[in-house]
């Protein structure tokens, strides 16, 4: 791949990384609003409000969806290594940057294909929540499968990069 391409896949996965991550922390303010007035207005005018609960939990669902690829991309997952601090660096190297990244585009390959027919399903049918909102749920699911899309993208940049460092191209190895 040329490095002006590779810049500019780069720089998009980046940005939509940032973006989704931006929407994320903006959603969990939304839903700390939207809780706290479910709350007061439960408690403190006696007038249960049925909607705060079922936007809490769909921006519940996209804040984690959204927030997962930048977390990946920055290396800020949760990593136990009591195993893999004892094996050589070239080992950790090629297991932190090749192999649990191809386990992982399995899985998440899996969750995209299966979200979005999941998702497919329920605009066919016309899905809609069993609450008293009875909001449909095809935007709700359809979010799983473009978040996890772009955790798709990000694990395969990590990957490319992992080989890239492995065989030695400074190029491709983004250094």
């Amino acid at each position: 791949m040329t490095g002006d391409a590779r810049g500019k896949i780069d720089r998009f996965i980046a940005g939509a990384s940032h973006a989704f991550l931006v929407l994320s922390g903006v959603l969990i303010v939304v839903m700390m609003f939207t809780a706290t007035y479910g709350v007061a207005r439960r408690y403190a005018f006696h007038s249960p409000e049925p909607y705060s609960y079922e936007i809490s939990t769909m921006f519940l669902l996209f804040s984690f969806v959204f927030a997962v690829s930048a977390v990946e991309r920055l290396g800020r997952h949760i990593r136990v290594d009591f195993i893999s601090g004892h094996l050589p660096e070239r080992l950790q190297r090629i297991l932190f940057n090749i192999v649990a990244p191809l386990m992982g585009l399995f899985f998440v390959f899996i969750l995209v294909w299966q979200g979005l027919e999941v998702a497919l399903f329920s605009l066919k049918i016309g899905e809609v929540s069993s609450s008293t909102w009875r909001e449909p749920l095809f935007p709700v699911k359809i979010m799983v499968p473009i978040g996890y899309a772009l955790l798709l993208l990000v694990i395969l940049a990590r990957i490319y990069r992992g080989i890239s460092r492995l065989t030695g191209d400074r190029q491709g190895a983004g250094d």
